[in-house]
C-alpha cells in the first residue's frame, strides 16, 4: 500500500478530489497526510474530518526558504510517503528540497506546459491569442514547471472569456485528471 502525503495552501479541491478517488476506487495507496504553509487553509479541515493526519508549518515563522524547507521535509518523512502531492501549495521549493523527493513529487500546473510556466497561466494564455488552455500534471524539478509530464487535459479558450471564467473550466478538468494522474503513479503505470 503506496502511502500519500499532500501538500496545500488553501481550499484544497484537487486534495478533496484525489482523496475522494483513491477511496472510492480503491487504489493500494492511501492518503495518510495533509500538510499546510498556512494555518488558514480550509482543506485542513477537510482533511481532519476524513481522519487523515494534518500539519502545518508556516512559512512567515521561518527567518530564510531553506529553514522552512528543512521544518517541512521534517513533518513530511514523519508521514513515510512514498508519493508527495503539491496540490495547490504555492511556495516554491528549494533544490535540496526537491532533490530529496525526486522522482516521487507530482505537481498540477494550470497550463498546457511547457507553455505558461509560472504565475497568472490564464491570462497569459487569453493575451497570447491561444485557441486552447488547460493542466498538466508532471513530476517536480527544480527547475520551476519544467519536470517530465504524467498527463495533459486541454479546455478551449472561449470568446468572452477571462481569466476566471477560463480558470473554472480549467480546475473542472484538474479535479478529474490530477486523480488519474496519482492513481497511475502509485500503480505503476506512469
Amino acid at each position: 500500500m503506496k502511502r500519500i502525503v499532500i501538500l496545500i495552501s488553501g481550499r484544497g479541491s484537487n486534495m478533496e478530489a484525489i482523496v475522494q478517488a483513491c477511496a472510492a476506487e480503491g487504489w493500494p495507496a492511501q492518503v495518510v497526510g495533509v500538510v499546510s504553509n498556512r494555518p488558514e487553509a480550509a482543506g485542513l479541515a477537510f482533511a481532519q474530518s476524513h481522519g487523515i493526519a494534518t500539519a502545518v508549518v508556516d512559512h512567515k515563522t521561518f527567518a530564510s526558504r531553506d529553514e522552512f524547507d528543512a521544518a517541512l521535509a521534517a513533518a513530511i518523512d514523519g508521514l513515510a510517503p512514498d508519493l508527495l502531492v503539491l496540490a495547490g501549495f504555492m511556495r516554491i521549493l528549494g533544490a535540496a528540497f526537491v532533490q530529496r523527493y525526486e522522482g516521487r513529487m507530482l505537481n498540477i500546473h494550470p497550463s498546457l506546459l511547457p507553455a505558461f510556466p509560472g504565475l497568472h497561466t490564464h491570462r497569459r494564455a487569453i493575451e497570447a491569442g491561444c485557441a486552447e488552455a488547460g493542466c498538466t500534471v508532471h513530476y517536480v524539478t527544480a527547475e520551476l514547471d519544467h519536470g517530465p509530464m504524467v498527463a495533459q487535459a486541454a479546455v478551449p479558450i472561449l470568446p468572452g472569456d477571462d481569466e476566471h471564467s477560463l480558470a473554472a473550466r480549467v480546475l473542472v478538468e484538474e479535479h478529474r485528471l490530477y486523480p488519474q494522474a496519482v492513481r497511475a503513479v502509485v500503480e505503476g503505470r506512469a
